[in-house]
């Protein structure tokens, strides 16, 4: 769940910079960098000490 939240708040993003002025492709990477993180840390709460997945 989190991480489709994630992908809305970069998307979001990317649509509200892209609105206020900003060339489409930097905010493009900025939401592709948020979306990125977000997918990393999904990945990586898997081997966290007392978890099991």
């Amino acid at each position: 769940m989190g991480f489709i939240l994630t992908v809305t708040a970069g998307l979001l993003v990317w649509v509200v910079l892209w609105a206020l002025g900003a060339k489409g492709f930097d905010a493009f990477m900025l939401a592709a960098a948020i979306i990125l993180v977000g997918a990393s840390l999904k990945i990586l709460s898997g081997y966290l000490p007392g978890r099991r997945s």
